[in-house]
Protein backbone atom coordinates (compact mmCIF):
# COMPACT_ATOMS: atom_id res chain seq x y z
CA UNK A 1 0.00 0.00 0.00
CA UNK A 2 1.61 3.10 -1.16
CA UNK A 3 0.94 6.21 1.14
CA UNK A 4 1.09 9.87 -0.09
CA UNK A 5 1.91 12.67 2.45
CA UNK A 6 -0.13 15.46 2.54
CA UNK A 7 3.10 17.36 2.58
CA UNK A 8 4.32 16.15 -1.48
CA UNK A 9 0.68 17.58 -2.26
CA UNK A 10 0.36 21.24 -3.96
CA UNK A 11 -3.02 23.43 -2.39
CA UNK A 12 -4.66 22.19 -5.84
CA UNK A 13 -3.86 18.57 -5.64
CA UNK A 14 -5.03 18.55 -1.89
CA UNK A 15 -8.14 19.76 -3.00
CA UNK A 16 -8.68 17.42 -5.79
CA UNK A 17 -8.17 14.25 -3.67
CA UNK A 18 -10.45 15.56 -1.09
CA UNK A 19 -13.26 15.85 -3.77
CA UNK A 20 -12.40 12.65 -4.98
CA UNK A 21 -12.73 11.06 -1.38
CA UNK A 22 -16.03 12.75 -0.29
CA UNK A 23 -17.29 11.66 -3.49
CA UNK A 24 -15.97 8.07 -2.87
CA UNK A 25 -17.14 7.72 0.62
CA UNK A 26 -20.66 9.12 -0.67
CA UNK A 27 -20.94 6.20 -3.87
CA UNK A 28 -19.98 3.83 -0.97
CA UNK A 29 -22.83 4.91 1.72
CA UNK A 30 -25.01 5.55 -1.44
CA UNK A 31 -24.69 2.15 -2.29
CA UNK A 32 -25.86 0.41 0.81
CA UNK A 33 -28.79 -1.38 1.08
CA UNK A 34 -30.40 1.10 3.63
CA UNK A 35 -29.99 3.91 0.89
CA UNK A 36 -32.55 2.77 -1.39
CA UNK A 37 -35.84 2.20 -1.08
CA UNK A 38 -37.15 -1.75 -0.76
CA UNK A 39 -37.74 -3.21 -4.67
CA UNK A 40 -35.49 -0.47 -5.97
CA UNK A 41 -31.69 -1.52 -7.11
CA UNK A 42 -28.72 0.77 -7.69
CA UNK A 43 -25.80 0.08 -9.06
CA UNK A 44 -22.37 1.36 -8.25
CA UNK A 45 -22.29 3.06 -11.50
CA UNK A 46 -25.81 5.35 -10.60
CA UNK A 47 -24.48 5.99 -7.05
CA UNK A 48 -21.36 7.26 -8.29
CA UNK A 49 -23.43 9.98 -10.22
CA UNK A 50 -25.43 10.99 -7.46
CA UNK A 51 -22.65 11.20 -4.95
CA UNK A 52 -20.57 13.24 -7.84
CA UNK A 53 -23.67 15.57 -8.85
CA UNK A 54 -24.62 16.05 -4.84
CA UNK A 55 -20.77 16.96 -4.23
CA UNK A 56 -20.48 19.17 -7.56
CA UNK A 57 -23.85 21.00 -6.43
CA UNK A 58 -24.95 20.14 -9.83
CA UNK A 59 -28.80 18.12 -9.02
CA UNK A 60 -28.35 15.84 -12.29
CA UNK A 61 -29.90 12.66 -11.59
CA UNK A 62 -30.59 9.16 -12.73
CA UNK A 63 -32.55 8.01 -10.24
CA UNK A 64 -35.89 9.53 -8.57
CA UNK A 65 -34.58 11.60 -5.85
CA UNK A 66 -37.75 11.33 -4.12
CA UNK A 67 -39.06 7.85 -4.38
CA UNK A 68 -35.89 5.94 -4.98
CA UNK A 69 -34.19 7.15 -1.69
CA UNK A 70 -34.84 5.77 2.11
CA UNK A 71 -34.87 8.70 4.48
CA UNK A 72 -30.60 7.80 4.94
CA UNK A 73 -30.20 8.31 1.74
CA UNK A 74 -31.92 11.39 1.34
CA UNK A 75 -29.70 12.44 4.47
CA UNK A 76 -26.43 11.42 2.92
CA UNK A 77 -27.86 13.71 -0.43
CA UNK A 78 -28.64 16.39 1.88
CA UNK A 79 -24.99 16.54 3.86
CA UNK A 80 -22.77 15.81 0.61
CA UNK A 81 -24.99 18.99 -0.88
CA UNK A 82 -23.75 20.78 2.26
CA UNK A 83 -20.57 19.58 2.02
CA UNK A 84 -19.60 20.82 -1.88
CA UNK A 85 -21.37 24.21 -0.68
CA UNK A 86 -19.47 24.83 2.01
CA UNK A 87 -16.42 23.62 -0.20
CA UNK A 88 -13.79 20.61 0.89
CA UNK A 89 -11.23 22.69 2.62
CA UNK A 90 -13.84 25.05 4.95
CA UNK A 91 -15.74 21.67 5.78
CA UNK A 92 -12.17 20.10 7.47
CA UNK A 93 -11.46 23.30 8.70
CA UNK A 94 -14.80 23.61 10.41
CA UNK A 95 -13.96 20.20 11.66
CA UNK A 96 -10.54 21.18 13.08
CA UNK A 97 -12.30 24.27 14.72
CA UNK A 98 -14.87 21.97 16.39
CA UNK A 99 -12.00 19.33 17.62
CA UNK A 100 -9.60 22.04 18.86
CA UNK A 101 -6.81 21.96 16.27
CA UNK A 102 -4.52 23.94 15.50
CA UNK A 103 -4.72 25.21 11.59
CA UNK A 104 -1.99 25.13 9.78
CA UNK A 105 0.12 27.46 7.04
CA UNK A 106 -0.62 24.55 4.50
CA UNK A 107 -4.41 24.15 5.54
CA UNK A 108 -4.81 27.81 5.16
CA UNK A 109 -2.71 28.18 1.64
CA UNK A 110 -5.57 25.41 0.66
CA UNK A 111 -8.66 27.43 2.07
CA UNK A 112 -7.07 30.60 0.21
CA UNK A 113 -7.35 28.45 -3.06
CA UNK A 114 -10.60 27.00 -2.68
CA UNK A 115 -12.46 30.27 -1.61
CA UNK A 116 -10.70 32.32 -4.76
CA UNK A 117 -9.45 34.72 -2.17
CA UNK A 118 -6.23 37.18 -2.19
CA UNK A 119 -4.77 37.10 0.88
CA UNK A 120 -4.16 34.61 3.56
CA UNK A 121 -4.99 37.42 6.24
CA UNK A 122 -8.51 36.71 8.04
CA UNK A 123 -8.89 33.21 6.52
CA UNK A 124 -10.00 31.39 9.50
CA UNK A 125 -12.12 34.45 9.87
CA UNK A 126 -13.77 34.03 6.70
CA UNK A 127 -14.17 30.44 6.85
CA UNK A 128 -16.14 31.32 10.21
CA UNK A 129 -18.27 33.86 8.38
CA UNK A 130 -18.91 31.40 5.16
CA UNK A 131 -20.51 28.59 7.89
CA UNK A 132 -22.10 30.90 10.06
CA UNK A 133 -24.28 32.41 6.85
CA UNK A 134 -24.53 29.99 5.19
CA UNK A 135 -26.12 28.46 8.27
CA UNK A 136 -28.22 31.39 9.37
CA UNK A 137 -29.54 31.84 5.70
CA UNK A 138 -30.95 27.86 5.00
CA UNK A 139 -32.32 27.73 8.68
CA UNK A 140 -34.23 30.74 7.59
CA UNK A 141 -35.11 29.76 4.03
CA UNK A 142 -35.93 26.23 5.74
CA UNK A 143 -38.13 28.26 8.20
CA UNK A 144 -39.70 29.51 5.46
CA UNK A 145 -40.97 26.84 3.59
CA UNK A 146 -41.81 24.85 6.61
CA UNK A 147 -44.69 27.25 6.92
CA UNK A 148 -45.57 26.74 3.45
CA UNK A 149 -45.03 23.52 3.05
CA UNK A 150 -47.25 22.88 6.69
CA UNK A 151 -50.64 22.96 5.25
CA UNK A 152 -49.41 20.09 2.28
CA UNK A 153 -48.35 17.22 4.52
CA UNK A 154 -47.43 15.85 7.96
CA UNK A 155 -45.29 18.57 10.16
CA UNK A 156 -42.34 16.57 10.58
CA UNK A 157 -42.33 16.26 6.59
CA UNK A 158 -42.53 19.17 6.30
CA UNK A 159 -39.82 20.45 8.20
CA UNK A 160 -37.52 17.87 6.41
CA UNK A 161 -39.11 19.13 3.02
CA UNK A 162 -38.24 22.75 4.26
CA UNK A 163 -34.43 21.85 5.73
CA UNK A 164 -33.19 19.91 2.32
CA UNK A 165 -35.19 22.17 -0.01
CA UNK A 166 -32.96 25.16 1.70
CA UNK A 167 -29.98 23.26 1.60
CA UNK A 168 -30.78 22.45 -1.97
CA UNK A 169 -31.62 26.00 -2.94
CA UNK A 170 -29.03 27.73 -0.76
CA UNK A 171 -25.77 25.71 -2.47
CA UNK A 172 -27.42 26.16 -6.04
CA UNK A 173 -27.94 21.65 -6.14
CA UNK A 174 -31.24 21.75 -7.32
CA UNK A 175 -31.92 18.37 -6.13
CA UNK A 176 -35.67 18.09 -5.23
CA UNK A 177 -38.06 16.10 -3.04
CA UNK A 178 -40.57 16.45 -5.22
CA UNK A 179 -39.76 13.97 -7.70
CA UNK A 180 -40.93 16.86 -10.44
CA UNK A 181 -38.84 19.67 -9.23
CA UNK A 182 -41.12 22.40 -8.25
CA UNK A 183 -43.33 21.89 -11.35
CA UNK A 184 -46.27 22.04 -8.53
CA UNK A 185 -45.42 25.53 -7.59
CA UNK A 186 -45.02 27.56 -10.85
CA UNK A 187 -47.93 29.72 -10.17
CA UNK A 188 -46.72 29.99 -6.09
CA UNK A 189 -45.17 33.29 -5.43
CA UNK A 190 -44.25 32.51 -2.03
CA UNK A 191 -42.05 29.41 -3.58
CA UNK A 192 -40.87 30.94 -6.36
CA UNK A 193 -39.58 34.01 -4.54
CA UNK A 194 -37.95 31.96 -1.30
CA UNK A 195 -36.10 29.39 -3.62
CA UNK A 196 -35.04 31.80 -6.01
CA UNK A 197 -34.32 34.42 -3.23
CA UNK A 198 -32.12 32.00 -1.42
CA UNK A 199 -29.88 30.64 -4.89
CA UNK A 200 -29.49 34.01 -5.74
CA UNK A 201 -27.64 34.92 -2.26
CA UNK A 202 -26.04 31.53 -2.59
CA UNK A 203 -24.56 32.50 -5.81
CA UNK A 204 -23.44 36.21 -5.51
CA UNK A 205 -20.91 34.61 -3.51
CA UNK A 206 -19.74 34.84 0.12
CA UNK A 207 -17.24 38.24 -0.28
CA UNK A 208 -19.98 39.84 -1.86
CA UNK A 209 -22.27 38.87 0.60
CA UNK A 210 -20.01 40.71 3.24
CA UNK A 211 -19.15 43.77 1.74
CA UNK A 212 -23.11 44.21 1.82
CA UNK A 213 -23.56 43.92 5.29
CA UNK A 214 -20.18 45.59 6.33
CA UNK A 215 -20.51 48.52 4.10
CA UNK A 216 -23.61 49.97 2.89
CA UNK A 217 -22.53 52.78 0.31
CA UNK A 218 -22.55 51.78 -2.68
CA UNK A 219 -19.91 53.71 -4.07
CA UNK A 220 -17.34 51.89 -1.74
CA UNK A 221 -18.14 48.66 -3.19
CA UNK A 222 -15.09 47.15 -4.52
CA UNK A 223 -14.78 46.48 -7.80
CA UNK A 224 -15.51 42.86 -7.09
CA UNK A 225 -19.13 43.35 -5.89
CA UNK A 226 -20.03 46.10 -8.50
CA UNK A 227 -19.24 43.83 -11.48
CA UNK A 228 -20.91 40.94 -9.54
CA UNK A 229 -24.21 43.18 -8.72
CA UNK A 230 -24.70 44.16 -11.66
CA UNK A 231 -24.25 41.82 -13.55
CA UNK A 232 -26.33 39.62 -11.49
CA UNK A 233 -29.15 41.91 -12.30
CA UNK A 234 -28.85 42.15 -15.52
CA UNK A 235 -28.78 38.37 -16.25
CA UNK A 236 -31.83 38.38 -13.87
CA UNK A 237 -33.66 40.38 -16.02
CA UNK A 238 -32.61 39.29 -19.74
CA UNK A 239 -33.26 35.73 -18.53
CA UNK A 240 -36.88 36.48 -17.54
CA UNK A 241 -37.75 39.13 -20.35
CA UNK A 242 -36.19 36.45 -22.73
CA UNK A 243 -38.05 33.54 -21.16
CA UNK A 244 -41.47 35.18 -21.31
CA UNK A 245 -41.08 36.05 -24.99
CA UNK A 246 -40.22 32.89 -25.89
CA UNK A 247 -42.70 31.10 -24.12
CA UNK A 248 -45.37 33.49 -23.86
CA UNK A 249 -47.71 31.09 -26.33
CA UNK A 250 -46.35 27.68 -25.44
CA UNK A 251 -49.32 25.94 -24.39
CA UNK A 252 -46.63 23.07 -22.53
CA UNK A 253 -44.87 25.68 -19.90
CA UNK A 254 -46.77 29.28 -19.91
CA UNK A 255 -49.03 29.10 -22.51
CA UNK A 256 -52.24 28.38 -20.23
CA UNK A 257 -50.97 30.52 -17.25
CA UNK A 258 -52.29 33.88 -16.41
CA UNK A 259 -50.54 36.92 -16.50
CA UNK A 260 -48.95 36.73 -13.17
CA UNK A 261 -48.38 32.97 -13.39
CA UNK A 262 -46.57 33.74 -16.79
CA UNK A 263 -44.44 36.12 -15.13
CA UNK A 264 -43.50 34.33 -11.70
CA UNK A 265 -42.63 31.16 -14.35
CA UNK A 266 -40.53 33.35 -16.75
CA UNK A 267 -38.53 34.74 -13.70
CA UNK A 268 -38.64 30.95 -12.39
CA UNK A 269 -36.63 30.00 -15.55
CA UNK A 270 -34.66 33.09 -16.02
CA UNK A 271 -33.10 33.32 -12.78
CA UNK A 272 -32.65 29.47 -12.11
CA UNK A 273 -29.97 28.68 -15.17
CA UNK A 274 -27.74 30.73 -12.44
CA UNK A 275 -26.79 27.16 -11.71
CA UNK A 276 -29.55 26.19 -9.47
CA UNK A 277 -30.90 23.48 -10.95
CA UNK A 278 -35.03 23.49 -9.73
CA UNK A 279 -37.19 23.93 -12.22
CA UNK A 280 -41.01 25.13 -12.23
CA UNK A 281 -41.93 24.21 -15.86
CA UNK A 282 -40.68 20.69 -17.74
CA UNK A 283 -37.83 22.06 -19.34
CA UNK A 284 -38.06 19.26 -22.20
CA UNK A 285 -41.24 21.11 -23.38
CA UNK A 286 -39.33 24.39 -24.00
CA UNK A 287 -38.99 25.41 -27.33
CA UNK A 288 -35.51 25.00 -28.92
CA UNK A 289 -34.26 29.12 -28.59
CA UNK A 290 -35.52 28.92 -24.79
CA UNK A 291 -33.26 26.22 -24.51
CA UNK A 292 -30.30 27.45 -26.53
CA UNK A 293 -30.44 31.05 -24.16
CA UNK A 294 -30.82 29.14 -20.94
CA UNK A 295 -27.53 26.98 -22.03
CA UNK A 296 -25.89 30.51 -22.60
CA UNK A 297 -26.89 31.13 -18.97
CA UNK A 298 -25.72 28.09 -17.42
CA UNK A 299 -22.36 28.20 -19.03
CA UNK A 300 -21.84 31.77 -17.75
CA UNK A 301 -22.95 30.49 -14.42
CA UNK A 302 -23.02 32.61 -10.86
CA UNK A 303 -20.36 34.40 -9.43
CA UNK A 304 -17.02 33.61 -7.56
CA UNK A 305 -16.44 32.45 -4.25
CA UNK A 306 -20.14 31.35 -4.35
CA UNK A 307 -22.09 28.23 -4.27
CA UNK A 308 -22.67 27.81 -7.80
CA UNK A 309 -20.48 26.97 -10.85
CA UNK A 310 -20.11 28.50 -14.42
CA UNK A 311 -17.34 30.32 -16.14
CA UNK A 312 -19.14 32.88 -13.44
CA UNK A 313 -20.21 36.64 -14.09
CA UNK A 314 -16.95 38.41 -13.13
CA UNK A 315 -14.89 36.67 -16.55
CA UNK A 316 -17.99 37.13 -18.86
CA UNK A 317 -17.83 41.04 -17.39
CA UNK A 318 -14.18 40.75 -18.23
CA UNK A 319 -14.68 39.93 -21.60
CA UNK A 320 -17.41 42.27 -22.42
CA UNK A 321 -15.34 44.92 -20.61
CA UNK A 322 -12.54 43.56 -23.42
CA UNK A 323 -14.64 44.24 -26.15
CA UNK A 324 -15.85 47.20 -25.00
CA UNK A 325 -12.41 48.85 -24.63
CA UNK A 326 -11.28 47.33 -28.55
CA UNK A 327 -14.56 48.80 -29.93
CA UNK A 328 -13.18 52.45 -28.42
CA UNK A 329 -9.47 51.91 -29.42
CA UNK A 330 -8.36 51.46 -25.72
CA UNK A 331 -4.68 49.86 -24.63
CA UNK A 332 -6.81 49.74 -20.95
CA UNK A 333 -9.21 47.64 -20.19
CA UNK A 334 -11.84 50.08 -17.91
CA UNK A 335 -14.82 49.27 -15.70
CA UNK A 336 -16.48 51.42 -12.89
CA UNK A 337 -13.15 53.64 -13.36
CA UNK A 338 -10.79 51.22 -12.89
CA UNK A 339 -8.48 49.30 -14.73
CA UNK A 340 -7.97 46.08 -15.10
CA UNK A 341 -4.70 44.06 -14.61
CA UNK A 342 -3.41 42.19 -17.86
CA UNK A 343 -3.50 39.02 -15.85
CA UNK A 344 -7.19 39.12 -15.19
CA UNK A 345 -7.82 39.54 -18.26
CA UNK A 346 -5.49 36.44 -19.46
CA UNK A 347 -7.64 34.23 -16.45
CA UNK A 348 -10.29 35.66 -17.99
CA UNK A 349 -9.99 34.51 -21.41
CA UNK A 350 -8.36 31.26 -20.13
CA UNK A 351 -11.13 29.93 -18.04
CA UNK A 352 -13.72 30.57 -21.00
CA UNK A 353 -11.60 28.80 -23.84
CA UNK A 354 -11.13 25.99 -20.94
CA UNK A 355 -14.47 25.76 -20.33
CA UNK A 356 -15.03 25.58 -24.35
CA UNK A 357 -13.27 23.36 -24.85
CA UNK A 358 -14.13 20.55 -22.44
CA UNK A 359 -18.10 21.12 -23.50
CA UNK A 360 -17.16 21.14 -27.12
CA UNK A 361 -14.75 17.40 -26.60
CA UNK A 362 -17.45 16.48 -24.01
CA UNK A 363 -20.59 17.05 -26.20
CA UNK A 364 -18.91 15.26 -29.42
CA UNK A 365 -18.27 12.48 -27.75
CA UNK A 366 -21.74 11.87 -26.51
CA UNK A 367 -23.29 12.61 -29.90
CA UNK A 368 -21.54 9.71 -31.02
CA UNK A 369 -22.48 6.77 -27.89
CA UNK A 370 -25.82 8.90 -26.69
CA UNK A 371 -28.79 8.19 -29.13
CA UNK A 372 -30.28 11.60 -28.54
CA UNK A 373 -30.32 14.82 -30.88
CA UNK A 374 -27.38 16.93 -30.11
CA UNK A 375 -29.28 20.09 -28.74
CA UNK A 376 -30.36 18.10 -25.75
CA UNK A 377 -26.69 16.70 -25.09
CA UNK A 378 -25.28 20.16 -25.56
CA UNK A 379 -27.57 20.88 -23.14
CA UNK A 380 -26.85 18.72 -20.44
CA UNK A 381 -23.07 18.79 -21.09
CA UNK A 382 -23.25 22.59 -20.43
CA UNK A 383 -25.14 21.58 -17.61
CA UNK A 384 -22.84 19.01 -15.72
CA UNK A 385 -20.42 21.33 -16.51
CA UNK A 386 -21.59 24.64 -14.95
CA UNK A 387 -23.00 22.17 -11.69
CA UNK A 388 -26.64 23.69 -12.73
CA UNK A 389 -28.59 20.59 -12.67
CA UNK A 390 -31.41 20.86 -15.67
CA UNK A 391 -31.81 18.87 -18.06
CA UNK A 392 -34.26 18.10 -20.95
CA UNK A 393 -35.59 14.83 -19.54
CA UNK A 394 -32.38 12.70 -20.68
CA UNK A 395 -30.19 12.02 -18.04
CA UNK A 396 -32.20 8.92 -16.68
CA UNK A 397 -31.91 7.23 -20.17
CA UNK A 398 -28.07 8.02 -21.00
CA UNK A 399 -25.48 5.02 -21.64
CA UNK A 400 -22.66 4.34 -19.11
CA UNK A 401 -20.46 5.93 -21.21
CA UNK A 402 -22.19 8.76 -21.61
CA UNK A 403 -23.19 8.92 -17.37
CA UNK A 404 -19.84 8.89 -16.87
CA UNK A 405 -18.90 11.34 -19.07
CA UNK A 406 -21.25 13.90 -17.75
CA UNK A 407 -20.06 12.36 -14.17
CA UNK A 408 -16.53 13.59 -15.31
CA UNK A 409 -17.71 16.97 -16.96
CA UNK A 410 -18.93 18.00 -13.03
CA UNK A 411 -15.82 17.04 -11.39
CA UNK A 412 -14.63 18.99 -13.78
CA UNK A 413 -17.04 21.85 -12.57
CA UNK A 414 -16.77 21.77 -9.33
CA UNK A 415 -13.01 21.53 -9.29
CA UNK A 416 -11.42 22.92 -12.60
CA UNK A 417 -11.81 27.10 -11.92
CA UNK A 418 -9.89 26.15 -8.74
CA UNK A 419 -7.04 24.07 -10.78
CA UNK A 420 -7.07 26.40 -13.25
CA UNK A 421 -6.73 29.59 -11.29
CA UNK A 422 -3.52 27.82 -9.09
CA UNK A 423 -2.27 27.05 -12.32
CA UNK A 424 -1.97 29.81 -13.98
CA UNK A 425 -0.96 31.74 -10.05
CA UNK A 426 1.94 29.28 -10.23
CA UNK A 427 3.09 30.48 -13.16
CA UNK A 428 3.01 34.40 -12.78
CA UNK A 429 6.37 34.75 -10.94
CA UNK A 430 8.43 32.01 -13.10
CA UNK A 431 8.76 34.09 -15.95
CA UNK A 432 12.75 35.51 -16.34
CA UNK A 433 12.80 36.83 -19.75
CA UNK A 434 10.66 38.85 -22.58
CA UNK A 435 11.02 37.74 -26.02
CA UNK A 436 10.68 40.44 -28.36
CA UNK A 437 7.70 41.50 -29.56
CA UNK A 438 5.63 40.98 -33.14
CA UNK A 439 2.70 41.75 -34.67
CA UNK A 440 -0.06 38.97 -35.85
CA UNK A 441 -2.61 39.18 -37.44
CA UNK A 442 -6.15 38.68 -35.65
CA UNK A 443 -9.62 38.62 -37.17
Amino acid sequence: MIIIKRATLSPTQVLVVGYLVVILIGTILLSLPLATVPGEDINPLDALFTATSATAVTGLIVVNTATHWTLFGKLVIMILIQIGGFGFMTTSTLVMMLLGKRITLKERLIIQEELNIQSLNGVIRLVRYVVIVTLGIEIIGALLLFFRFMPLMSIGKAAFYGVFHSISAFNNAGFDLFGNSLENFVTDWYVVLVITGLFIIGGIGFMVISEIYHCRKIVRYSLHTKVVLSFTLILILLGTGVILLFEYNNPDTLGNLSFSGKLAAAFFQGVTPRTAGFNTVPFGKLTNASVFFITVLMFIGASPGSTGGGVKTTTFGTLFAVLWAFMRNREDVQVFKRRLAHMTIFKALSVVLIGMLVVIGVTMIMTITEDFNFLDIFFETVSAFGTVGLSTGITGELSSTGRLLIIITMFLGRVGPITLAVAIGAQRNQVSIRYPEEEMMIG
